[in-house]
Protein backbone atom coordinates (compact mmCIF):
# COMPACT_ATOMS: atom_id res chain seq x y z
CA UNK A 1 0.00 0.00 0.00
CA UNK A 2 3.13 2.32 0.81
CA UNK A 3 4.50 2.00 -2.38
CA UNK A 4 1.41 2.40 -4.22
CA UNK A 5 0.88 5.72 -2.38
CA UNK A 6 4.94 6.80 -3.17
CA UNK A 7 3.52 6.28 -7.05
CA UNK A 8 0.60 7.83 -6.77
CA UNK A 9 0.30 10.71 -9.43
CA UNK A 10 -1.70 13.08 -7.29
CA UNK A 11 0.93 12.72 -4.29
CA UNK A 12 3.73 13.15 -7.08
CA UNK A 13 2.53 16.38 -7.93
CA UNK A 14 2.66 18.11 -4.88
CA UNK A 15 6.46 17.31 -4.77
CA UNK A 16 9.48 19.99 -5.36
CA UNK A 17 10.69 19.35 -8.37
CA UNK A 18 10.55 16.69 -11.22
CA UNK A 19 13.88 15.04 -9.60
CA UNK A 20 12.31 14.89 -6.31
CA UNK A 21 9.17 12.99 -8.54
CA UNK A 22 12.16 10.87 -10.45
CA UNK A 23 13.75 9.48 -7.31
CA UNK A 24 10.51 9.07 -5.08
CA UNK A 25 9.04 6.81 -8.06
CA UNK A 26 11.92 4.57 -9.18
CA UNK A 27 12.96 3.60 -5.30
CA UNK A 28 8.88 3.13 -4.63
CA UNK A 29 9.01 1.15 -8.01
CA UNK A 30 11.89 -1.24 -7.19
CA UNK A 31 11.02 -1.47 -3.07
CA UNK A 32 8.10 -3.18 -4.25
CA UNK A 33 9.68 -5.15 -7.13
CA UNK A 34 12.15 -6.22 -4.27
CA UNK A 35 9.46 -7.32 -2.41
CA UNK A 36 7.84 -9.32 -4.74
CA UNK A 37 7.78 -13.02 -4.67
CA UNK A 38 8.33 -12.72 -8.63
CA UNK A 39 12.26 -13.00 -9.72
CA UNK A 40 13.40 -10.91 -13.00
CA UNK A 41 13.97 -7.74 -14.23
CA UNK A 42 17.04 -6.25 -14.83
CA UNK A 43 18.54 -4.94 -11.68
CA UNK A 44 18.76 -8.64 -9.43
CA UNK A 45 22.41 -9.32 -8.76
CA UNK A 46 23.92 -11.76 -11.42
CA UNK A 47 27.65 -12.58 -11.16
CA UNK A 48 31.28 -10.64 -10.70
CA UNK A 49 33.52 -9.83 -13.02
CA UNK A 50 36.88 -9.09 -13.44
CA UNK A 51 37.79 -5.30 -13.37
CA UNK A 52 39.46 -3.84 -16.16
CA UNK A 53 40.75 -0.17 -16.41
CA UNK A 54 38.00 2.47 -17.66
CA UNK A 55 35.48 0.04 -15.44
CA UNK A 56 33.31 2.49 -12.83
CA UNK A 57 35.02 2.13 -9.88
CA UNK A 58 31.58 2.40 -7.94
CA UNK A 59 31.09 -1.21 -9.14
CA UNK A 60 33.51 -2.53 -7.20
CA UNK A 61 32.98 -4.98 -4.60
CA UNK A 62 34.98 -3.60 -1.64
CA UNK A 63 33.91 -5.98 0.69
CA UNK A 64 35.32 -9.20 -1.78
CA UNK A 65 38.05 -7.34 -2.17
CA UNK A 66 39.11 -6.82 1.79
CA UNK A 67 38.71 -10.51 1.48
CA UNK A 68 40.74 -11.35 -1.60
CA UNK A 69 42.75 -8.43 -2.18
CA UNK A 70 41.35 -8.97 -5.96
CA UNK A 71 39.13 -6.03 -7.82
CA UNK A 72 35.98 -7.44 -8.75
CA UNK A 73 32.87 -5.45 -10.49
CA UNK A 74 29.15 -6.66 -9.68
CA UNK A 75 27.24 -7.25 -12.86
CA UNK A 76 23.44 -7.46 -12.96
CA UNK A 77 21.13 -9.19 -14.91
CA UNK A 78 19.65 -7.20 -17.98
CA UNK A 79 23.22 -5.38 -18.37
CA UNK A 80 23.29 -3.84 -21.94
CA UNK A 81 25.12 -1.32 -23.79
CA UNK A 82 21.83 0.05 -25.36
CA UNK A 83 20.19 3.24 -25.27
CA UNK A 84 16.53 4.59 -24.44
CA UNK A 85 14.77 7.82 -26.80
CA UNK A 86 12.18 9.34 -24.85
CA UNK A 87 9.64 11.16 -27.44
CA UNK A 88 7.22 13.02 -25.11
CA UNK A 89 4.15 14.89 -26.54
CA UNK A 90 3.71 18.44 -25.21
CA UNK A 91 0.69 19.39 -27.38
CA UNK A 92 -2.34 21.39 -26.46
CA UNK A 93 -4.20 18.50 -25.58
CA UNK A 94 -2.26 17.16 -23.32
CA UNK A 95 -2.88 19.88 -20.95
CA UNK A 96 -6.33 18.03 -20.25
CA UNK A 97 -7.56 16.89 -16.78
CA UNK A 98 -10.87 15.82 -15.04
CA UNK A 99 -8.93 15.31 -11.77
CA UNK A 100 -5.59 16.69 -10.14
CA UNK A 101 -3.15 15.47 -12.98
CA UNK A 102 -2.75 16.82 -16.56
CA UNK A 103 -1.67 14.06 -18.85
CA UNK A 104 1.19 16.57 -19.44
CA UNK A 105 2.47 15.92 -15.41
CA UNK A 106 1.67 12.29 -16.02
CA UNK A 107 3.89 12.54 -18.88
CA UNK A 108 6.67 14.63 -17.35
CA UNK A 109 6.66 12.33 -14.33
CA UNK A 110 6.78 8.96 -16.54
CA UNK A 111 9.54 10.68 -18.23
CA UNK A 112 11.64 11.62 -15.42
CA UNK A 113 10.91 8.08 -13.99
CA UNK A 114 12.05 6.39 -17.27
CA UNK A 115 15.19 8.42 -17.26
CA UNK A 116 15.61 8.02 -13.83
CA UNK A 117 15.81 4.66 -14.25
CA UNK A 118 17.50 3.72 -17.49
CA UNK A 119 21.07 5.82 -16.23
CA UNK A 120 20.44 3.79 -12.63
CA UNK A 121 20.25 0.47 -14.95
CA UNK A 122 23.25 2.25 -16.80
CA UNK A 123 21.72 2.56 -20.33
CA UNK A 124 22.56 5.99 -21.85
CA UNK A 125 19.13 8.07 -21.75
CA UNK A 126 18.33 10.93 -24.49
CA UNK A 127 14.97 13.49 -25.25
CA UNK A 128 12.81 14.72 -27.39
CA UNK A 129 9.87 17.04 -26.81
CA UNK A 130 7.74 17.72 -29.51
CA UNK A 131 4.58 19.22 -30.53
CA UNK A 132 4.16 20.57 -34.30
CA UNK A 133 7.82 21.21 -34.32
CA UNK A 134 10.71 19.10 -32.26
CA UNK A 135 10.88 21.90 -29.08
CA UNK A 136 13.97 20.38 -27.31
CA UNK A 137 16.29 17.26 -27.78
CA UNK A 138 19.03 15.88 -26.30
CA UNK A 139 20.96 12.79 -27.10
CA UNK A 140 21.23 9.53 -25.38
CA UNK A 141 24.16 10.02 -22.87
CA UNK A 142 25.75 8.60 -19.38
CA UNK A 143 27.78 11.16 -18.85
CA UNK A 144 28.06 13.21 -15.73
CA UNK A 145 25.13 15.96 -15.29
CA UNK A 146 22.70 14.70 -18.34
CA UNK A 147 20.11 13.27 -16.58
CA UNK A 148 19.74 16.72 -14.43
CA UNK A 149 19.34 18.16 -17.93
CA UNK A 150 16.80 15.80 -19.16
CA UNK A 151 14.81 16.56 -16.11
CA UNK A 152 15.09 20.02 -16.57
CA UNK A 153 13.78 19.48 -20.28
CA UNK A 154 10.80 17.83 -18.48
CA UNK A 155 10.11 19.81 -15.67
CA UNK A 156 9.70 22.73 -18.53
CA UNK A 157 7.65 21.30 -20.93
CA UNK A 158 4.25 22.55 -21.10
CA UNK A 159 1.45 21.78 -23.29
CA UNK A 160 1.43 24.62 -26.87
CA UNK A 161 0.11 23.89 -30.21
CA UNK A 162 -0.65 20.53 -32.29
CA UNK A 163 0.46 17.80 -33.37
CA UNK A 164 3.03 16.16 -35.42
CA UNK A 165 4.69 12.53 -35.29
CA UNK A 166 7.08 13.22 -38.40
CA UNK A 167 8.99 15.79 -37.22
CA UNK A 168 9.90 14.63 -33.76
CA UNK A 169 11.05 10.89 -35.70
CA UNK A 170 12.68 12.62 -38.42
CA UNK A 171 14.71 14.23 -36.23
CA UNK A 172 14.94 11.04 -34.42
CA UNK A 173 16.39 9.45 -37.59
CA UNK A 174 18.70 12.33 -38.91
CA UNK A 175 20.51 12.48 -35.41
CA UNK A 176 20.38 9.09 -34.10
CA UNK A 177 21.79 5.93 -35.92
CA UNK A 178 22.53 3.05 -33.01
CA UNK A 179 19.53 0.76 -31.98
CA UNK A 180 18.37 1.09 -29.11
CA UNK A 181 14.82 1.21 -27.26
CA UNK A 182 11.93 4.25 -28.31
CA UNK A 183 9.33 5.23 -25.78
CA UNK A 184 6.82 7.49 -27.12
CA UNK A 185 4.52 9.30 -24.78
CA UNK A 186 1.54 10.80 -26.06
CA UNK A 187 -2.62 10.87 -25.94
CA UNK A 188 -1.89 9.91 -29.46
CA UNK A 189 -5.22 12.00 -31.08
CA UNK A 190 -3.91 11.13 -34.46
CA UNK A 191 -4.82 8.44 -37.07
CA UNK A 192 -3.47 5.18 -35.86
CA UNK A 193 -2.14 4.33 -39.34
CA UNK A 194 -0.53 8.11 -39.73
CA UNK A 195 1.12 6.95 -36.36
CA UNK A 196 2.57 3.58 -37.58
CA UNK A 197 3.57 5.65 -40.82
CA UNK A 198 5.88 8.25 -38.94
CA UNK A 199 7.00 5.46 -36.86
CA UNK A 200 7.96 2.21 -39.43
CA UNK A 201 11.25 3.87 -40.47
CA UNK A 202 12.48 3.47 -37.18
CA UNK A 203 11.13 0.16 -36.87
CA UNK A 204 12.71 -0.59 -40.22
CA UNK A 205 16.34 0.82 -38.40
CA UNK A 206 16.26 -1.72 -35.96
CA UNK A 207 14.84 0.62 -33.40
CA UNK A 208 12.48 -1.33 -30.51
CA UNK A 209 9.89 0.83 -30.18
CA UNK A 210 6.67 1.18 -26.61
CA UNK A 211 4.18 3.57 -27.39
CA UNK A 212 3.02 4.62 -23.65
CA UNK A 213 -0.70 5.77 -24.64
CA UNK A 214 -1.52 8.26 -21.63
CA UNK A 215 -5.56 8.95 -21.63
CA UNK A 216 -7.25 10.84 -18.53
CA UNK A 217 -10.07 8.94 -17.06
CA UNK A 218 -12.72 11.43 -18.53
CA UNK A 219 -11.60 10.49 -21.88
CA UNK A 220 -12.40 6.91 -22.06
CA UNK A 221 -15.15 6.88 -19.72
CA UNK A 222 -17.05 10.40 -19.78
CA UNK A 223 -20.11 10.55 -17.59
CA UNK A 224 -22.40 13.78 -17.29
CA UNK A 225 -25.80 14.05 -16.65
CA UNK A 226 -26.81 16.91 -19.59
CA UNK A 227 -25.33 18.37 -22.76
CA UNK A 228 -22.02 20.02 -22.60
CA UNK A 229 -19.90 21.91 -24.57
CA UNK A 230 -16.86 20.71 -25.60
CA UNK A 231 -14.33 22.72 -27.44
CA UNK A 232 -11.21 20.95 -29.51
CA UNK A 233 -7.98 21.73 -27.36
CA UNK A 234 -5.18 22.20 -30.48
CA UNK A 235 -8.09 23.49 -33.22
CA UNK A 236 -10.80 25.24 -31.01
CA UNK A 237 -13.55 23.13 -32.90
CA UNK A 238 -16.82 22.93 -30.86
CA UNK A 239 -19.36 20.35 -30.66
CA UNK A 240 -22.21 19.78 -28.18
CA UNK A 241 -22.19 16.57 -26.64
CA UNK A 242 -25.51 14.45 -25.01
CA UNK A 243 -24.89 12.13 -22.04
CA UNK A 244 -26.42 9.36 -24.20
CA UNK A 245 -23.69 10.11 -27.16
CA UNK A 246 -20.90 10.55 -24.13
CA UNK A 247 -22.02 6.68 -22.62
CA UNK A 248 -22.98 5.42 -25.93
CA UNK A 249 -21.20 6.21 -29.74
CA UNK A 250 -18.35 8.11 -27.64
CA UNK A 251 -17.12 5.08 -25.49
CA UNK A 252 -17.23 2.77 -28.59
CA UNK A 253 -15.56 5.27 -31.06
CA UNK A 254 -12.30 5.31 -28.30
CA UNK A 255 -12.04 1.57 -27.63
CA UNK A 256 -12.09 1.09 -31.82
CA UNK A 257 -9.61 4.15 -31.67
CA UNK A 258 -7.11 2.25 -28.86
CA UNK A 259 -7.75 -1.02 -30.53
CA UNK A 260 -6.81 -0.13 -33.64
CA UNK A 261 -3.80 2.10 -31.92
CA UNK A 262 -2.70 -1.32 -30.91
CA UNK A 263 -2.64 -3.41 -33.21
CA UNK A 264 -1.51 -1.08 -35.75
CA UNK A 265 1.51 -0.83 -33.18
CA UNK A 266 1.44 -4.39 -33.11
CA UNK A 267 1.72 -5.06 -36.72
CA UNK A 268 5.01 -3.17 -36.90
CA UNK A 269 6.93 -5.03 -33.80
CA UNK A 270 6.22 -2.04 -31.38
CA UNK A 271 4.86 -2.77 -28.01
CA UNK A 272 1.46 -0.60 -26.64
CA UNK A 273 0.36 0.53 -23.22
CA UNK A 274 -2.24 2.14 -22.36
CA UNK A 275 -2.14 4.60 -19.22
CA UNK A 276 -5.04 6.35 -16.91
CA UNK A 277 -3.19 9.10 -14.89
CA UNK A 278 -5.51 8.63 -11.97
CA UNK A 279 -3.55 5.68 -11.62
CA UNK A 280 0.17 4.96 -10.21
CA UNK A 281 2.82 4.68 -12.65
CA UNK A 282 4.16 1.24 -11.80
CA UNK A 283 2.04 -0.37 -14.87
CA UNK A 284 4.56 1.37 -16.81
CA UNK A 285 7.78 0.96 -15.39
CA UNK A 286 6.69 -2.80 -15.39
CA UNK A 287 6.27 -2.86 -18.50
CA UNK A 288 8.99 -0.58 -19.68
CA UNK A 289 11.45 -3.45 -17.83
CA UNK A 290 10.03 -6.42 -19.36
CA UNK A 291 10.05 -4.45 -22.30
CA UNK A 292 13.77 -3.98 -22.17
CA UNK A 293 14.01 -7.78 -21.00
CA UNK A 294 12.80 -8.94 -24.11
CA UNK A 295 14.80 -6.74 -26.36
CA UNK A 296 18.34 -7.55 -24.89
Amino acid sequence: MATQTLLDPKILSGLSNIELVARTVVDGFLTGLHRSPVFGFSLEFAEYRPYTPGDDPRFIDWNVFSRTDRTYLKRYLGETNTHLMLLVDASASMGFSSHDVTKMQYARFLGAALSYLSIRQHDAAGLIVFDEKVRDYRPPSTRSGHLRSLLHMLEHAEPATGTNLDLPFDHFRQYTTMRGLVAVISDFYMDPASVVKAVRPLAYQGQDIVFFHVLDPAEQNPDFDHSILLEDMETGDQMEISPDFARGEYRQRMAAHIESLRSEANGIGADYVLLDTSQPLDLALREYLLFRQRRR
